[in-house]
């Protein structure tokens, strides 16, 4: 892996958005969430990314200068058109909204349609607990994760992320619900390298550790029917909730051809609207201050792995693969 200086990473991916259209924000916005992916070590999420978003731009199905529409349809639930806007600005644009309104309500919902790719949750529910508030998002994404029972790919990795606030560090989960990305299985395939048992399936449904059958075939649930029944029951949620499509007509975040249909939920709850206030650090603190089991190296809080893996690549340089970085350099 390449090790580039944040910073180049930074102004690369906001030199293409802006020759694209992209205005200042937006182009800043989608470029530090594609910064944040490589940072915490999610390739798939990462800079890799950039030429399918210029190509959707090219292709007249993103506008990267869109303005969202965002309409209170109640005090507590906010209501956002992307108008096929840059999904980072889109969903920071809901944040800002969520934060200003949160106070007043005690819990307030955005539901977003029409934006592109988000990238991680987990900056959005870190702001929301920056705020000392708890934050829950969610998404759909295309159908590449088989349901329990059937070879098919008809659900998406549907990921969910929360962050609770703790008068320190905030725990963050941000977890798919496949066990790999779309991106990872590409990455295996490229290199020739195996998959983890247990990650995918062939066109068959058989399990398997080829990654370029893994691509003819389905990514697997994570903890199998539970993992399944997660994902399944957010994917309902979030298209019911957003209006978006489900299962195979769900689209616009892997191609550069078709118009964005998935949709994203962001929650903020308010802990004193509540009556919340329990002190959370010396549990956490037990937790990690528990005897490693034989061959571990110890309880982590989700969100520690994260911060590691972030501040290192800050300092070291950020990992990239070179025939990425070739690739966004020469767009």
């Amino acid at each position: 892996m390449l090790r580039v200086p944040a910073d180049d990473h930074l102004a690369v991916t906001i030199r293409v958005l802006s020759a694209l259209g992209a205005p200042e924000r937006p182009a800043r916005e989608q470029a530090a969430m594609l910064l944040e992916g490589d940072l915490r070590g999610h390739a798939s999420h990462g800079i890799r990314r950039l030429p399918v978003l210029a190509g959707r731009i090219r292709n007249g199905v993103c506008a990267p200068g869109a303005e969202p529409e965002l309409r209170w349809s109640t005090s507590s639930v906010l209501v956002v058109d992307g108008h096929t806007g840059l999904g980072p600005p889109v969903a920071h644009r809901a944040v800002d909204a969520l934060l200003e309104r949160v106070a007043e309500t005690g819990i307030a919902v955005a539901a977003i349609r029409r934006a592109g790719h988000l990238g991680m949750l987990a900056p959005y529910v870190e702001r929301l607990a920056a705020a000392g508030l708890c934050g829950v998002a969610t998404t759909t994404s295309e159908a590449l994760v088989h349901p329990w029972g059937a070879a098919p790919a008809m659900l998406g990795t549907n990921p969910i992320a929360a962050a609770v606030p703790t008068g320190g560090e905030p725990v963050v989960l941000d977890m798919a619900t496949g066990q790999i990305s779309r991106g990872k299985v590409l990455d295996h395939a490229q290199r020739g390298a195996p998959l983890p048992d247990g990650a995918a399936v062939d066109a068959e449904g058989r399990p398997t550790t080829d990654a370029t059958a893994a691509l003819d075939g389905a990514i697997s649930p994570v903890g199998g029917p539970k993992g399944y029944a997660l994902s399944l029951a957010l994917e309902l949620l979030v298209a019911s909730l957003t209006g978006t499509a489900l299962g195979r007509d769900v689209r616009g975040t892997l191609d550069t051809t078709d118009p964005v249909t998935k949709g994203d939920l962001l929650i903020a709850f308010d802990p004193a609207a509540f009556g919340g206030g329990t002190a959370l650090t010396p549990f956490l603190d037990e937790l990690r201050g528990l005897a490693p089991a034989p061959g571990s190296s110890g309880v982590q809080i989700p969100g520690d792995r994260a911060r590691a893996t972030r501040a290192a690549n800050l300092a070291d340089g950020v990992p990239v693969d070179p025939g990425t970085w070739a690739e966004v350099t020469a767009l």
